[in-house]
């Protein structure tokens, strides 16, 4: 079959099209020219060996510092700012120079505040500046009690994804920040029965990562005004204390200061948070994931 061009009728279309021709260049180059700075920008991301850390939990955890009447207020205090050493997983999911607020579109949009990982991850290179890349997995969901952190539920399986994703390009993983229980605070029946979900949880995700040795850096949980209605947070709190399993590390946010909301803490508590777990990361010489040990960690910081 042959095609024959129609020739153009009239010179004004001729013109018309170069016109067009003309606009669409400027669009082109600004286009690559994005890309190309997106590259550079990114190149500490295309390291092979990255330090691989898993943030879950609930809204604290998503970052809920700066935030009041639902809007985040957008200040970034130097503990959190960007470094091209720490990069995270976009919605997109590929790696990018990490920036606050971590959990943007992950869980939430104009409420996403400053959450403990970006303290954390900078604290860590602070300390030792020879660490590696860190890579942050932002995967916390506000609202979702322990029950809901289990096979076949989307934060569960939206996590396993996540991170199985971000391990295909190389890295360790090297831990999951936990920080959570708030939800769970509201019921006697969910409060009793937190420890056995959290341990079940935690079980079932070292095994399907085949990372029976993941360690847990976790955030035993701080106590809720009197306003909020959670009324049994000190049984939730007990239970995370108790967790009997192997890699275990845990720091204590019990008496940090709240937003006027009475249950999230505010930008420096969540700083503080984010110290606390490099601390006790960096102290407490938990045992690699990829490493055979019967060496158990089962220690609590406290503030």
């Amino acid at each position: 079959m042959v095609f024959k061009c129609k020739r153009l009728s009239t010179k004004s279309e001729e013109i018309v099209i170069i016109l067009l021709f003309v606009l669409l260049i400027p669009y082109l180059w600004m286009v690559m020219m994005n890309h190309k700075k997106d590259i550079i920008m990114n190149r500490s991301t295309y390291k092979l060996k990255k330090q691989i850390f898993i943030l879950a939990g609930q809204s604290n955890m998503a970052g809920q510092g700066g935030v009041s009447y639902g809007y985040w207020d957008g200040i970034v205090p130097p503990e959190c700012q960007s470094n091209p050493d720490v990069v995270s997983l976009s919605m997109s999911l590929h790696w990018k120079i990490a920036k606050e607020p971590l959990n943007y579109r992950v869980d939430c949009v104009r409420n996403c505040g400053i959450g403990p990982g970006m303290a954390f991850a900078n604290a860590i290179l602070k300390k030792d500046p020879n660490f590696g890349v860190i890579g942050l997995v932002p995967c916390s969901v506000s609202g979702k009690g322990i029950r809901r952190w289990s096979r076949g539920n989307s934060p569960y399986d939206q996590l396993l994804r996540k991170v199985k994703i971000s391990l295909r390009d190389g890295g360790e993983l090297r831990g999951l920040l936990w920080f959570h229980g708030e939800s769970d605070t509201i019921t006697k029946f969910d409060a009793t029965h937190y420890k056995p979900r959290l341990q079940k949880f935690i079980q079932d995700l070292r095994t399907d990562l085949n990372s029976p040795l993941l360690p847990l850096l976790m955030v035993v949980l701080h106590v809720p005004r009197p306003w909020f209605k959670g009324k049994f947070a000190d049984i939730v709190r007990q239970a995370q204390i108790e967790v009997e399993l192997s890699n275990v590390v845990k720091v204590d946010a019990k008496g940090l200061p709240l937003n006027p909301d009475g249950i999230h803490l505010t930008t420096a508590a969540q700083i503080r948070v984010g110290n606390m777990l490099a601390d006790a990361f960096l102290s407490s010489n938990i045992t690699s994931p990829r490493k055979s040990s019967e060496k158990v960690f089962h220690m609590l910081f406290s503030t």
